[in-house]
């Protein structure tokens, strides 16, 4: 008897979609299991208000989690980025089951007339939703009118294309996955904008304990995993969630130590950044100390480009 398709919870959006087929192709070719995708709306994708009135972390994961405990659906499908960092109530029978390889993580520009950020003229007007781009794009350009906007990829693409907005910032793994990265004019560089916690990864969750678990497990790329786990435990220690003004990045270097790179905007307009190094056998910890380290820089002295090349011991 043949097996019954194991049904993706996934959000409606055209990116979500495409994430999500993405996993279901995948999966299939793991483990020749059948999948269809089920739409889920959630709270982030009926309200065009900026994220942190909406509470930040979790409105575009709760409801697919709901979808799972209920039975609606066998596993879900999330940018890891948005999920919480720290443990929901009423979840805790679900499970990160598998962390597929990582595509790349940087943050692109889509300019008008094939701009990039240092040819954007003084006062140009960028738009983006998240807080940590704001804060990196005010430390590298501060001439420039940063606004808040929310919006599918469409939509945001569409300011700049009816003279609304000069540029926006958008994710590089976005565009690509949607087949659309020839419409970036400039990859920006991690020492001018470093990505958000876990951005460019996928998250698969499940019921823990069933099956489709087991199946999952062979989409799990471990270094992806590792470094992911560093960078939210990062922003877990800050006790800052998904739309904080935090950026953060972990990479292996090549001695094979793992290499934590972030910069934190603060109360006032400033920018702390920060690396430490440590074994990829403890990225959680390497994470917390990092936090620790930027606390303790930040509260001591004035920010500084030299902060980079922080090693925590």
């Amino acid at each position: 008897m043949t097996a019954a398709a194991l049904r993706l919870g996934t959000r409606r959006s055209a990116l979500a979609q495409a994430q999500s087929r993405q996993v279901a192709e995948a999966l299939t070719a793991a483990t020749g299991r059948a999948v269809e995708l089920v739409e889920v709306t959630t709270a982030g994708d009926v309200s065009s208000a900026p994220l942190a009135q909406l509470g930040g972390t979790g409105v575009f994961v709760s409801a697919l989690r709901e979808a799972l405990l209920a039975g609606r659906v066998d596993l879900a499908v999330h940018s890891l980025k948005d999920l919480p960092v720290v443990d929901q109530e009423g979840f805790e029978a679900i499970v990160l089951a598998a962390v597929p390889e990582r595509a790349d993580p940087r943050d692109v520009l889509v300019a008008a007339n094939g701009g990039t950020l240092a040819t954007l003229p003084a006062g140009a007007i960028v738009g983006t939703g998240s807080p940590r781009r704001a804060a990196q794009l005010a430390a590298a350009r501060p001439d420039l009118q940063v606004v808040d906007v929310r919006g599918n990829v469409d939509t945001r693409i569409g300011f700049v294309a009816d003279g609304r907005l000069d540029a926006v910032v958008l994710a590089y793994a976005g565009l690509a996955r949607l087949g659309r990265i020839d419409e970036a004019t400039q990859v920006l560089d991690l020492d001018v904008m470093l990505p958000a916690p876990g951005q460019g990864a996928l998250a698969v969750e499940c019921r823990g304990g069933e099956p489709v678990a087991d199946l999952l497990a062979s989409l799990d790329h471990p270094a992806t995993r590792t470094a992911v786990t560093a960078e939210r435990a990062l922003l877990a220690a800050l006790e800052a969630g998904c739309s904080a003004p935090v950026g953060a990045l972990a990479d292996l270097g090549q001695a094979g130590e793992l290499v934590l790179r972030a910069a934190v905007a603060g109360i006032r307009p400033d920018l702390w950044r920060l690396s430490a190094s440590g074994s990829p056998q403890d990225p959680a910890g390497l994470g917390r100390l990092l936090a620790m380290r930027v606390l303790e820089e930040s509260s001591e002295h004035e920010p500084s480009e030299g902060l980079w090349g922080v090693r925590v011991q």
